[in-house]
């Protein structure tokens, strides 16, 4: 009798057990299911963007300042005080006209000056003249010794040399209040006046500033730094594309004319100075201006194009992704293919992320230019998963029955 009792409770612990089982095996089958069927679709989860095919260019980007091709700055070779003043900013000059005249007071009183020395030495040279006539006729009969002739030539040539250093000197005084004029030496447009009237420039060790004109404002440069990672790239008579700040809706064109080979080093940064001529016909552009440049260095045309983003896109689940082998299929030459750097593109394929390798190309900052055979125009690439989406494996859903 006991024993009936004892195996009646196993038997009813057995079932309750069983029935344990069951019910766990079918909430977690239940959940799986939810699971699955609640899951977002790969679609859902990833950005995708098209492959594309047509044209790019790369270009590389500093920035400028524009600036006159010729600037002339006008000084002074004498000192004195601004007294008369014929010209301003953005006056239009030409070439030979008077722009300015200093105070000619102490010039024109060491010319009267040097003009009295030089009437005074004439007056000295017509007696040397007189007396060596005469000593000369007393020496031919032989009345004064050859001793006072030589002396009276002595003495005449001397009041001749005296009277040319007077000369000379007036025709130094001349010059310099010829200077006390300030005229330009081109035909241009003042950009820069540094003087006014009643202030006194001082002529010393160098020539002081005082107006600075620029020659033709119809032809503009601009003055760029370029990094010496880019600089390989850029040779003379390049296109090169310009914005400035006072037209932002414009694009301006110019042309590389020059590059300096005299490299600037700031922080360990080298750069080198990049010259682009500018036509200005209009005299829109200004003189200190900041030009965004872009010179286009290479470009393709009809090729295959992919987003920057699906280059640099990596998946987060290595198990979701799988490889597309590691060769890649070119319709390049196998010599076009060599100079072409190579990367990776992921797709979605059957449901996971597939890993695609190909040819890198030139870039516009936008879109690269790719070559491989496993994609064509119209195909659809990852560029980056959705906000709020993340990707999930497999192997996740996994229990544990004890």
């Amino acid at each position: 009798m006991a024993w009936n009792y004892k195996l009646g409770k196993n038997s009813t612990m057995m079932k309750k057990v069983f029935t344990g089982l069951i019910l766990l095996a079918i909430a977690a089958g239940g959940a799986y299911y939810y699971k699955k069927s609640s899951a977002p679709k790969p679609e859902d989860i990833y950005r995708q963007q098209e492959i594309t095919r047509g044209d790019v260019a790369q270009s590389v980007s500093a920035n400028g300042t524009l600036n006159p091709v010729t600037v002339v700055s006008v000084g002074t070779q004498v000192s004195g005080r601004v007294s008369k003043l014929y010209v301003d900013y953005n006056d239009k000059v030409e070439k030979g006209q008077i722009l300015l005249e200093l105070d000619n007071s102490l010039f024109t009183a060491q010319i009267a000056q040097t003009m009295g020395n030089i009437r005074n030495i004439q007056a000295s040279v017509d007696l040397a003249e007189a007396n060596e006539a005469r000593i000369r006729s007393l020496y031919a009969q032989e009345y004064v010794s050859r001793q006072e002739l030589d002396q009276a030539v002595q003495a005449l040539k001397s009041a001749r040399a005296q009277l040319e250093t007077s000369r000379a000197q007036l025709k130094r005084d001349e010059t310099n209040l010829g200077y006390s004029i300030i005229r330009s030496p081109v035909s241009g447009v003042v950009i820069d006046r540094i003087v006014d009237i009643g202030q006194t420039v001082a002529a010393s060790f160098q020539t002081p500033e005082l107006i600075r004109i620029a020659q033709d404002l119809s032809k503009m440069q601009i003055n760029s730094s370029f990094a010496e990672a880019d600089i390989g790239n850029i040779k003379v008579g390049q296109k090169a594309r310009f914005n400035v700040d006072a037209f932002p809706n414009r694009s301006f064109e110019g042309e590389v004319k020059q590059l300096r080979l005299n490299p600037t080093v700031t922080s360990n940064v080298v750069t080198y100075d990049v010259v682009v001529s500018v036509d200005n016909p209009d005299e829109i552009l200004l003189p200190g201006m900041t030009a965004y440049v872009s010179i286009e260095i290479a470009n393709q045309a009809d090729v295959l194009l992919a987003p920057n983003a699906a280059l640099r896109y990596k998946p987060r689940l290595d198990e979701n992704a799988a490889g597309a082998g590691n060769t890649m299929n070119s319709r390049r030459s196998k010599s076009g293919a060599d100079n072409m750097g190579s990367g990776k593109i992921h797709v979605l394929r059957n449901g996971k992320v597939e890993a695609i390798p190909v040819h890198v190309g030139i870039s516009d900052g936008r879109m690269t230019e790719i070559d491989t055979d496993a994609l064509k125009p119209g195909d659809k690439v990852i560029v980056g998963e959705k906000q709020g989406q993340e990707p999930t494996s497999s192997s996740t859903m996994r229990f544990r029955m004890f």
